[in-house]
């Protein structure tokens, strides 16, 4: 049998309730007891049980990481840099339950019983029912990736829009007056923002708008590549492809090489997110970096601080994107 709470409350001759309040840090409890009780219990290798404390505490230890759709405009590497971002600062007590919102009919099993806090990667408009929800039910809440109008809830972004204008603004500077951009999933706000970025960037330089250059995608390798051979049949395909994330670049690379192509020669391409991918793409992908490991894990900073009532600040917090010059695209004579 192991440890318990009331054998360190025997060592340390302090009543259980003593330990339990020490061992959970406490305000009640003076310094030298505290470090009294937490060095016995690390000499008996003691282990919290986390579902009697999650009873006695009235917390579940669980936190929800939600996105969008985890299938639909989500690729594995923003899926994985997501995730990792969140899973560098939760500690080994919380359960983290990782879900699409799309794969709930209902959101009746979203409580404050079951989530001591909630981060939610929004991508999509059409996830406010879901925050209301959550706020109903009052549980701590953090949204990353795209703006939320309540000045109440802690909002994390990356400049987008910007980031695609100095991608864009590059090809200018390169030479290229044919630039096309392969969008994002449809209705995502980052699609929208990125190709706002595209659009001013063309205006600013007065460059001519060609609606043949402007072709949907979807966020993944199959999009970019069936995006990038439109493109290619057109009769005056572009110099230049801006590409809305790096999946799809990584698949509008492959469509230009098929066609007996090369990458930067005859089409200069550039991407957004670098990926860890993007590096060692043949050629290596100049793309624009966003922080999305950063942005997840000030979110899931924020979200424990708002889960122990230790937040401050609500107001949004907007992360820098930066251009990554690489090797695949060329100065267009």
């Amino acid at each position: 049998m192991g440890v318990t709470i009331k054998d360190i409350a025997k060592l340390a001759n302090v009543s259980h309730t003593t330990v339990s309040r020490a061992l959970n840090n406490s305000p009640l409890i003076k310094e030298k007891t505290k470090r009294r009780i937490i060095e016995i219990a690390n000499q008996l290798n003691y282990s919290p049980d986390v579902h009697a404390r999650s009873l006695v505490m009235q917390r579940s230890y669980t936190i929800g990481l939600f996105l969008t759709s985890l299938t639909e405009g989500t690729s594995s590497s923003f899926l994985a840099e997501t995730i990792r971002g969140v899973h560098t600062v939760i500690d080994e007590n919380y359960n983290l339950f990782i879900r699409g919102i799309q794969d709930f009919e209902r959101f009746s099993a979203i409580t404050r019983k079951r989530f001591d806090g909630i981060i939610l990667m929004s991508q999509s408009d059409v996830d406010n029912s879901f925050i209301y929800h959550v706020l109903e039910q009052k549980i701590p809440l953090v949204v990353l990736n795209r703006p939320v109008d309540d000045r109440s809830i802690v909002n994390i972004l990356s400049n987008d829009r910007e980031g695609a204008y100095e991608a864009v603004y590059f090809l200018i500077m390169k030479g290229h007056r044919k630039i096309a951009i392969i969008e994002g999933t449809p209705k995502f706000r980052s699609s929208l923002e990125r190709k706002e970025g595209y659009l001013n960037a063309l205006i600013d330089h007065q460059l001519p708008i060609f609606q043949e250059y402007m072709v949907k995608g979807n966020y993944d390798m199959v999009s970019g590549y069936e995006s990038m051979k439109k493109l290619l049949y057109l009769e005056k395909p572009p110099t230049a492809v801006f590409c809305s994330n790096d999946d799809m670049a990584i698949g509008a690379m492959k469509a230009i090489n098929e066609a007996g192509l090369t990458v930067p020669t005859d089409i200069s391409i550039i991407g957004f997110d670098d990926i860890g991918f993007s590096e060692y793409t043949t050629p290596a992908l100049t793309t624009v970096k966003r922080p999305i490991e950063k942005i997840s894990m000030v979110g899931a900073k924020k979200l424990l601080h708002l889960m122990d009532g230790t937040e401050e600040t609500i107001e949004p917090i907007f992360l820098t994107t930066q251009l990554v010059n690489r090797q695949s695209v060329a100065e267009r004579k």
